[in-house]
């Protein structure tokens, strides 16, 4: 038996993440991924990208900070190896170059801005093999502050995927995107066809939220039915309440609804009456590309 030690940095537009994972590799078996641990910082880079297309002056500094504990942290795990990847509000930024640059000489950590599509096959690359029936199609939706990856599985294998600028922290916004809302049901329609029965399988911290609070054991779905009921419960209290009688952080109260939202509408165009939820995102396909070797 191997055991080797691999982090990864998520830096996104609600929330930059370290995941520090053993990958235990034995003869004959698949390599398994195991959680160590897991540190997130809530940064939101799109509040200021989605506003006025820069990453203040502030954030840069609270990013720099959050490097040097990650940097720290890594130490103290003995880690192998690391990928930093930066998602939506860092490849809109009109500075973040420089940015990546700064962290690059404050810590020595390099990051990788990455594209939609890039994001969706990392994402889409993670370890699905206990949930996916070979014989039956999904729909696997990863919701993030900034951008939302869709990807169809179907007989096993990846169908197609796709990154729409369509994100929790962006939508917060409020600006007019009827258009992408638009596109993306024409998107998901088309790809619906001819997959007969789709499930959903949803990503992302909101979702794990939702999932946590429902008091489902690990495996078992979400229904839409529960999933409806449950936005329409979120909807009818306020950003304090949900804060003081949901225990929810500040920086999930307000974003848990449009994420909701963009499942709810994933669900009801593709058909799916139900939602898997794996509680695995970017930083998990990030560490499994390490342990292939996709990085070097």
């Amino acid at each position: 038996m191997k055991i080797k030690k691999y982090a990864a940095i998520d830096i996104g537009s609600n929330a930059i993440r370290l995941l520090i994972s053993n990958v235990i590799i034995t003869k004959n078996n698949d390599p398994q991924y195991k959680k160590l641990s897991l540190v997130r910082v809530p940064i939101r880079l799109g509040k200021d990208v989605f506003s006025n297309g820069l990453i203040s002056k502030a954030n840069q500094n609270r990013m720099v900070e959050a490097m040097e504990a990650y940097k720290l942290l890594m130490r103290v795990y003995q880690i192998e190896k690391y990928k930093a990847c930066a998602t939506s509000a860092m490849r809109e930024a009109k500075n973040g170059s420089e940015v990546v640059a700064l962290i690059k000489e404050k810590t020595a950590i390099e990051i990788d801005i990455i594209n939609g599509e890039t994001e969706a096959k990392i994402i889409s690359s993670t370890d699905l093999k206990e949930l996916i029936d070979g014989n039956k199609s999904y729909l696997y939706v990863d919701v993030g502050g900034g951008s939302t990856e869709f990807t169809f599985f179907s007989q096993g294998k990846i169908i197609t995927s796709k990154s729409y600028k369509l994100g929790t922290v962006r939508l917060l916004d409020k600006k007019k995107n009827k258009d992408i809302w638009r596109d993306i049901e024409k998107w998901i329609k088309k790809h619906s066809k001819g997959l007969g029965s789709i499930s959903l399988i949803g990503s992302g911290g909101n979702i794990n939220t939702i999932f946590k609070r429902s008091g489902n054991r690990l495996g078992k779905p979400l229904s839409y039915i529960y999933l409806n009921a449950h936005y329409k419960f979120l909807k009818s209290m306020t950003y304090e309440e949900r804060i003081s009688e949901l225990s929810l952080n500040p920086d999930r109260a307000d974003v848990i609804i449009p994420a909701t939202k963009i499942y709810l509408s994933a669900m009801k165009w593709s058909g799916a009456r139900k939602v898997y939820v794996p509680k695995i995102g970017l930083a998990d396909g990030i560490i499994k590309s390490l342990y292939m070797g996709k990085f070097d």
